[in-house]
């Protein structure tokens, strides 16, 4: 029996990284040596003592039941306390900071929150798929803003069509950027601000990477801009900087009637993340933090051989 699949199945295209692993199976199988150069998943282990927090954890009957939605209380300070040492940023833990199951999931489920049948949202291209997937499932349509190198890597924000801007609900940016690797200036990072409030839009800013940078770069947040709070939500996650992709823990922050919509969503969709995860969540957090050094020299000499190597090569 066949069944019809809705049609915002139909719209969405197949998902990049699933592809990806297929392609890279099917060549192990034919005995071909690869390079991975697909996801972003750390081969490097998840700190130790992060390890041996999460064990101790684990063995609390008081962690075993359903996770508030909301996070705990302690990781939202936790994350909250992060952001100011990082980014020199205040943000409410109770009203400005809400935990998610990973940020992409977070990123998936935000345009549920916002979007109607016929709005859009600006995507940039190429971008991580749940920009486009989040857009498509909630009924929107993705404008596609296309990263050039004689640009920088930056959507060019001036060149969208006046009847896209009208009818957007949500611009999307990723600095330290997934797949180009650019980054971008604070400049941008405000005239971004400045587009989306002047167009009435929220500005969703993906922040994975922000400890991925090299020869002393230090990426900002969008919230070292002037008036950001009013217009902006941004997503972080621990997948990247503690090496815990497969923990599924990040978290969404910034205006806090964003974050509430989100919340909302989210109760209606999830329990909340497991509890000894939260609590090793704040142990990453407010725990050793040598490693990520150590981290970025380990992926700064992957990129120089790589960068030699292909020089070499012409």
């Amino acid at each position: 029996m066949g069944f019809a699949v809705s049609k915002h199945l139909k719209k969405l295209p197949p998902y990049l990284f699933v592809e990806i692993d297929k392609s890279k199976r099917k060549a192990r199988q034919e005995g071909r040596d690869i390079i991975d150069l697909g996801i972003g998943d750390p081969d490097i282990p998840t700190p130790a003592h992060i390890i041996e927090r999460l064990r101790l954890a684990a063995g609390d009957p008081a962690c075993h039941r359903y996770a508030l939605d909301q996070g705990m209380p302690a990781l939202r300070a936790a994350i909250a306390s992060w952001y100011a040492k990082r980014f020199g940023v205040r943000l409410d833990p109770e009203s400005e900071v809400l935990p998610l199951i990973g940020s992409k999931e977070g990123i998936a489920h935000f345009p549920l929150a916002f979007l109607n049948e016929g709005d859009y949202t600006l995507v940039p291209d190429p971008c991580y798929p749940p920009y486009k997937g989040g857009t498509i499932f909630a009924g929107g349509t993705p404008h596609l803003m296309p990263l050039r190198q004689a640009n920088g890597f930056l959507p060019d924000l001036s060149r969208i069509p006046a009847r896209i801007r009208r009818k957007a609900k949500i611009l999307y940016i990723n600095y330290p950027n997934n797949p180009t690797g650019a980054v971008a200036p604070l400049e941008f990072l405000q005239d971004a601000v400045e587009f989306a409030r002047s167009n009435k839009m929220i500005l969703l800013s993906d922040l994975a990477y922000s400890e991925m940078s090299y020869d002393g770069y230090r990426p900002p947040s969008v919230f070292e801009c002037q008036g950001a709070k009013d217009v902006a939500i941004e997503f972080h996650s621990l997948s990247k900087t503690y090496n815990m992709t497969g923990w599924r823990v990040g978290w969404a922050c910034g205006n806090a009637a964003l974050v509430s919509a989100l919340a909302k969503v989210k109760s209606n969709v999830d329990s909340g993340i497991f509890s000894a995860v939260q609590i090793a969540g704040i142990e990453a957090l407010e725990g050793p933090q040598g490693h990520i050094e150590e981290m970025r020299r380990t992926y700064q000499e992957r990129r120089d051989v790589l960068v030699s190597g292909l020089e070499s090569l012409g």
